[in-house]
């Protein structure tokens, strides 16, 4: 196996062991648990509180010790975490133990980025140029395990419970960190030779708190974070809103293959990439901030319309199709952002906050409203039924009064000429 083959099986497995059962959590905690929406907005947000300090903690680890084994040891523990997760049913419990597990799970997203990053150089081969055609295979991987984790839980399938997606993530899990150990070759820090020793503040990246002083950047880094608590919804959401027997009967085209159908969306995101580079040029990046957030109204609301008929069912597609555009568009040129107006000293560690503002504490701030909001408004205190159409159009116009204020607020002069390099 050569030294591309085995990124793209790294990339591919990393995603595949996400994607086997976080898209189904919403209906496995609705409908086979009956967690209220609070319950299962706490057990969501689990990701971003995982994403506020494990990343650079174990990113340390890893520059001390060998990437290589500190992602495998990261993959065998998440595994081993996520086989506890089926014999669980308090939320309170469930919380707990998922959150340990995605402590475990979140820093290896960034490993896998420096690990195939180290990798190429260590190759002689440019990053910029060789990794994103490996990348793309962990979107296909998260498309497959949402295709296989459809086939195993629906009745023309297999059949079984959504439990069995914890299953699917934890045995690949232990598939790729036993190939980590063995196939991917040790990557060492380059030791800089340098008399400067980084504070513990400096090492977490915290000193990028200082652009909080240019008001330019304190409103990105805050619109970040209302955005950020957007980000998730759909997918912390959308399954069990496509399984709800109420909305869409069982049996029904839209029921029987709503993972699949889902999966339209990270097919789009990987489309819509392509496209990014065109509309930066065009439009700028406040303008193409702004096109994502109106993708995200259109996101929502064309849930919110949608019913069990034809036209439901191609609203809910283009609904999919448009994710594409909110996702990327806000991720990829928020990071460019960030790059062209900060000091290359610590345009990491400014990254690193942008990713905090929008996974970190939008995404944990997003899921416990969101969940509570869902609870107190839109779901009968008994049966636990909801009311979709009320959920969808809140986060619709939610998403709506961002862009609003952002437009409005947000000042950014775009220069035609100015050159942009799309990095995934």
């Amino acid at each position: 196996m050569n030294t591309k083959s085995r990124l793209i099986f790294m990339n591919f497995l990393q995603f595949f062991v996400w994607g086997a059962w976080m898209m189904t959590l919403a209906h496995y905690g609705f409908v086979e648990k009956g967690w209220s929406g609070s319950e299962f907005g706490l057990v969501f947000s689990t990701m971003g509180f995982a994403s506020i300090i494990m990343p650079t903690l174990f990113g340390i680890i890893a520059d001390k010790w060998k990437a290589n084994y500190v992602y495998a040891i990261l993959h065998i523990l998440f595994g081993a975490t996520m086989l506890i997760l089926p014999s669980i049913n308090s939320p309170i419990t469930f919380f707990w133990v998922l959150l340990v597990a995605m402590s475990f799970y979140m820093p290896t997203i960034g490993l896998t980025n420096s690990i195939s990053f180290g990798v190429l150089k260590k190759d002689g081969k440019d990053p910029v140029v060789a990794f994103p055609p490996i990348r793309v295979w962990g979107t296909v991987g998260f498309i497959v395990a949402m295709w296989t984790t459809n086939f195993f839980t629906k009745d023309w399938g297999l059949g079984y419970s959504i439990k069995v997606s914890f299953v699917i993530a934890a045995v690949y899990a232990f598939v790729l960190g036993i190939f980590s150990f063995i196939f991917l070759p040790t990557i060492k820090s380059e030791k800089k030779h340098d008399n400067e020793k980084k504070s513990f503040i400096q090492k977490l990246g915290l000193e990028a708190f200082v652009l909080f002083k240019q008001k330019k950047m304190a409103l990105f880094f805050i619109f970040s974070l209302l955005l950020g608590a957007a980000l998730q919804l759909t997918n912390a959401y959308g399954d069990a809103f496509l399984q709800d027997a109420s909305v869409f009967p069982e049996g029904s085209l839209i029921n029987n293959f709503s993972t699949i159908i889902l999966s339209v969306s990270q097919i789009s995101e990987t489309l819509f990439i392509l496209a990014i580079p065109f509309f930066m040029k065009r439009f700028g990046i406040k303008k193409v901030m702004l096109l994502s957030m109106i993708a995200w109204v259109l996101r929502f609301a064309l849930f919110g319309i949608a019913d069990n008929s034809v036209l439901g069912f191609a609203l809910i597609i283009l609904s999919c199709i448009i994710y594409g555009m909110a996702f990327d568009f806000f991720n990829i040129s928020g990071a460019l952002f960030v790059e062209k107006n900060t000091d290359s000293s610590i345009q990491s560690s400014a990254q690193g906050l942008f990713m905090l503002m929008t996974n970190g504490i939008g995404a944990v701030v997003g899921n416990i409203v969101a969940g509570l909001v869902i609870q107190k408004w839109f779901e009968d205190p008994v049966t636990h039924v909801k009311d979709w159409t009320g959920i969808w159009l809140t986060f619709a116009a939610y998403a709506l009064v961002v862009a609003i204020v952002f437009a409005i607020v947000f000042k950014y002069k775009h220069d035609p000429n100015e050159e942009f390099e799309v990095k995934h």
